[in-house]
């Protein structure tokens, strides 16, 4: 119609569309400005930059038209974003769209609405939990009004409202301060807009605006003579030339391009900790001005921009991981709580990926623990348990610890570069060792044998007693005939017995019994003797070394072969994944080899080529497969490495089947361990992610990073060769061949007894001699010769004697009897 217009349709509605292609003249009298509800969620633009968002969840109310931005918000950003609209106007309503969104764990949520709806989003948020630490969220209103939730117990969430102008010379008579506070932006604005507008037509039309107009046909366009008429309307050109200010900010009008006149209406953000009994804390983070197609955020202090980055900026992540040692450990305390609570390999490359990170990167984590690493259900192919299960139902970001990338697994998640390359299986069993005493050297003859030599030794020592006093040949018997011989030896009970016991030793028993029948029984004993010795000779040194020649387990093959000894993986990890896999590429084999010499389809020639007496492939992995399910595979590490030290004996027991790395801990930190054989099915170890996670590359990068320092390779040696748990243990394989004390000490603890009991014997005879030579009495010469005269006269003491002695010489002199 060529009337000079002033627009404030959202977007430009669909009826005047056609305005996007007017020429300069028309520029100057059709007119479009923004309203604040067009203008103010641009803020999420803003945002979603300076805190680097991935993905942001905008709803909205009635109040803030957004269908018509799904395309341009978030223009030109890398932020994933979902626009919806709030249905209906109860917190009912509201929760059950915000469970249903729960499960995308978008974790950035900004709210456009009134007062009203704001606080019914947040009574419906807090029925699902959803405000935690993982969860950013920021409610955004036009209107007036606080902010409260009766059943919140303490949440935080960053709020923002617009504010009025700081100008004192703004109008303040106006008939719109009794208007309600849900429509009073809208309502100044348009109020300010129309004032400032008539006043400019006002102006115009008493300097230059033309004095006659003729306007087209009603649903005609104006032609070139009626837009010839127009010219020198300077209406767009007068309102830029003026400063106009509104109840909420100055009016722009910028170089007549659609879009570029606008309210400058800035909004002030707080962080709002929200409580049951209303009394709330607010903080103010950061203002924000709307200033043409996008805004500027202004942040009072370092500080609060530094609070702010703290608590909105950086995403919060959950973390996943199993107790594997020394990857991933609890602290023995039991008093750290939170991520403070484990420690190990993994934490240590985890800080690390933080420390190399870029700031704009950096992110909060919480961990949690699961029991397993991760398989299909064996109900539903489409579930998997453990770790792998919890990222592919979205419960977790990351899954942290020593995981094997499997192609099966690889369907469902992502894998960043590996930390860890190519770690293979490996077989922990318990080290051999043969118990070791001080009296070994007495175990190498059963106890009844002991006994039997003792009562031998007995018994032949007491039949020579028994034949050198029967014998009418023996010396007791015949001691006129041997007095004059050297050895004069006549064979007592005692001398017995030390003739036996001596004849034992190299030092052999001296002279022999003169009778034959002694000599054939001493014969007898020296015989039984030599054969006793070189037995037991011999055997000592077989049982001292009989543990050397044990033929031990020394791979999966020799394992695989015996049947003493147990084997399983733990359930659940890749190892056991490895040999369910191999058992059933065989008994596949199997089926098309049997398919194919069955095959009626086939010349006889050719199924005569496939018909074989042997088994053409191999039943390795079935058979050990088998073994494994008969010996149940343990539920965790730390059950798999208690059942391999509860072994009963090294060649029997359990073998537990693991990953290289932990069964080097588990080696390193208890002796009684070994590893045994050389890796096989080697496979890198990284970290997981969600399918299409942007984090695969973020941690990637990180990882890659650590590599070219060495950093990692640090990592290793600190918790393997560097471990403060690691235990200093005797290498078998360097042994000494010789006898140890500990298998041979009682022969000295024999010399010991017997010197003890050699000392005993030299004091009983010392106190007994002693006692013997104290009872006699001494006498002079003299008085035993009156004593004798006595008594060949029948009196005095010695008067009772039987016999009486023989004078005394006059040469023998004086002397002392005893008696």
């Amino acid at each position: 119609m060529g009337i000079a217009t002033i627009s404030t349709t959202y977007q430009l509605g669909s009826g005047i569309t056609h305005w996007r292609n007017l020429d300069d003249n028309e520029k100057q009298y059709l007119i479009h400005v923004n309203q604040p509800g067009d203008t103010i969620p641009l803020m999420v633009k803003d945002l979603a930059i300076h805190y680097n968002y991935k993905t942001i969840l905008v709803y909205y109310d009635q109040s803030f038209p957004l269908d018509h931005k799904q395309k341009t918000l978030l223009v030109n950003t890398k932020t994933k974003h979902v626009i919806r609209l709030l249905e209906g106007t109860t917190v009912e309503q509201y929760s059950r769209q915000l469970a249903d969104i729960k499960k995308a764990k978008l974790q950035n949520y900004i709210i456009f609405g009134s007062i009203d709806t704001l606080n019914k989003v947040i009574e419906a948020a807090n029925e699902n939990e959803m405000f935690d630490k993982q969860n950013k969220w920021h409610f955004v209103t036009k209107t007036k009004g606080k902010l409260m939730c009766n059943t919140c117990k303490k949440i935080e969430v960053m709020f923002s409202q617009p504010l009025k102008t700081r100008l004192h010379d703004y109008e303040l008579n106006t008939t719109l301060e009794n208007i309600d506070n849900t429509d009073k932006v809208d309502s100044y604005f348009y109020h300010d807009l129309t004032r400032f507008t008539l006043e400019m037509v006002d102006d115009l039309i008493n300097t230059s605006w033309p004095q006659s107009i003729t306007f087209p046909k009603c649903g005609k366009h104006t032609d070139k003579e009626q837009r010839a008429e127009r010219v020198g309307w300077g209406l767009a050109q007068h309102l830029t030339n003026e400063l106009m200010y509104g109840m909420f900010g100055r009016f722009v009008f910028g170089s007549y391009k659609i879009g570029n006149n606008y309210q400058e209406i800035s909004m002030r953000t707080n962080k709002v900790v929200i409580s049951a009994d209303s009394k709330n804390k607010n903080t103010k983070i950061s203002e924000w001005e709307y200033e043409g197609h996008t805004g500027t955020l202004v942040f009072s202090s370092a500080v609060e921009r530094l609070s702010a980055g703290e608590t909105s900026a950086k995403p919060h992540y959950r973390i996943v991981t199993i107790i594997q040692p020394p990857f991933v450990m609890k602290n023995p305390d039991n008093k750290s709580e939170g991520k403070d609570a484990y420690y190990g390999y993994c934490i240590d490359l985890l800080e690390e990926i933080l420390n190399h990170t870029e700031p704009v990167q950096l992110f909060t984590y919480e961990i949690y623990t699961t029991n397993e690493f991760g398989r299909k259900d064996p109900n539903d192919d489409k579930k998997w348990t453990g770790m792998i299960g919890e990222l592919h139902e979205n419960k977790s970001d990351i899954a942290l610890g020593p995981i094997s990338v499997m192609a099966e697994r690889e369907t469902v998640v992502d894998f960043t570069v590996p930390y860890y390359d190519l770690v293979g299986i490996t077989i922990l069993m318990k080290k051999p060792s043969v118990p070791s005493h001080l009296f070994k050297f007495l175990t190498v003859l059963e106890t009844n044998v002991w006994l039997c030599i003792l009562a031998a030794y007995f018994f032949t020592s007491f039949l020579m007693y028994l034949f050198d006093r029967l014998s009418p040949y023996s010396y007791h018997n015949n001691k006129e005939k041997y007095k004059d011989d050297d050895e004069k030896r006549e064979f007592t009970l005692k001398e017995c017995l030390w003739f036996c016991m001596t004849s034992l030793t190299p030092q052999g028993g001296g002279e022999a019994p003169r009778n034959l029948s002694g000599r054939l029984v001493a014969a007898t004993w020296w015989l039984f003797g030599f054969i006793i010795i070189a037995s037991y000779t011999a055997n000592l040194a077989a049982f001292l070394t009989v543990s050397r020649l044990d033929s031990p387990i020394e791979s999966l093959d020799d394992l695989a072969k015996q049947y003493k000894i147990k084997y399983a993986p733990q359930e659940g990890t890749s190892s056991s994944t490895y040999f369910e896999r191999m058992a059933g590429i065989e008994e596949r084999f199997y089926e098309i080899w049997k398919d194919m010499s069955l095959n009626d389809s086939l010349s006889e020639n050719e199924r005569a080529k496939l018909a074989v007496w042997d088994y053409p492939v191999s039943d390795k992995y079935t058979k050990i497969w088998a073994q494994i399910q008969e010996a149940k595979q343990p539920k965790s590490w730390f059950e798999g490495v208690e059942k391999v030290k509860t072994s009963s004996k090294p060649n029997e027991g359990f073998a537990f089947i693991a990953e290289a790395t932990m069964i080097k801990y588990a080696v390193m930190t208890n002796c009684d361990l070994q590893s045994v054989g050389n890796e096989f099915s080697r496979k890198p170890l990284a970290l997981a992610v969600r399918q299409n996670s942007d984090l695969k590359d973020k941690l990637s990068s990180a990882i890659l990073k650590l590599l070219n320092q060495r950093r990692l390779e640090s990592l290793k040696e600190k918790w393997w060769n560097k471990n403060p748990e690691k235990k200093d243990c005797q290498d078998t394989k360097k042994q000494s061949d010789g006898i140890s004390i500990n298998n041979i000490g009682g022969v000295f603890i024999v010399i010991f007894i017997g010197v003890v009991l050699a000392c005993i014997t030299l004091a009983i005879e010392y106190w007994y001699f002693k006692g013997k030579r104290d009872g006699s009495k001494v006498v002079a010469i003299k008085e035993y010769g009156n004593a004798v005269r006595n008594a060949h006269n029948g009196s005095g003491p010695m008067g009772h004697m039987g016999h009486a002695m023989p004078p005394m010489g006059p040469t023998m002199g004086p002397m002392a009897i005893r008696h």
